[in-house]
């Protein structure tokens, strides 16, 4: 990876994660203060509500931190090594856990007339999706694990190859 695209991507990264903590320091209060004027039949829906998107907000903060480190990872040249693993076990969970908590939503809006249900249907799809996201971690991961196979192999056939010269 040049140098040039680990710029840019560290300064997505920190553009992303400056924008969610906006969003929890300021947009979550306001949202939170906005649902005060729900009408009694849907202020169940407040507090349950407010948690899923902040749960929503850290699992997005602790993919971006984690990609942060396997970027730092293939910079350095040690991202083929098994100290990549924890970093894409915890963005799978991670993925996982938004992907739960959009359908958490979307049971959380389903009873009643809170929303039409078309938008209860979108939901479920955008949580699908989002499994297919973890889906595709988790062949990165084998691909990772393939990869840290090979480089264990090559290693230990220079080490050879060392002992024969």
């Amino acid at each position: 990876m040049g140098k040039l695209t680990v710029i840019t991507l560290r300064a997505v990264l920190v553009a992303l994660l400056a924008g969610t903590v906006l969003v929890q320091a300021v947009m979550v209060p306001l949202l939170a203060i906005d649902m005060r004027g729900l009408d009694a039949d849907l202020v169940y829906l407040r507090d349950p509500f407010l948690v899923i998107v902040v749960l929503g907000i850290v699992a997005v903060q602790v993919v971006l931190v984690c990609v942060w480190r396997l970027v730092t990872m293939v910079r350095r040249g040690t991202v083929f090594s098994p100290a990549a693993f924890p970093y894409v076990h915890v963005v799978f969970g991670a993925v996982v856990a938004a992907a739960l908590l959009v359908f958490a939503l979307a049971v959380l809006l389903a009873p009643g007339e809170a929303v039409p249900p078309g938008m209860v249907l979108l939901l479920c799809g955008a949580a699908l999706a989002v499994m297919g996201v973890a889906h595709v971690v988790l062949v990165l991961r084998t691909l990772l694990a393939q990869a840290v196979e090979r480089v264990v192999e090559a290693e230990r056939l220079r080490g050879e190859l060392a002992g024969v010269i």
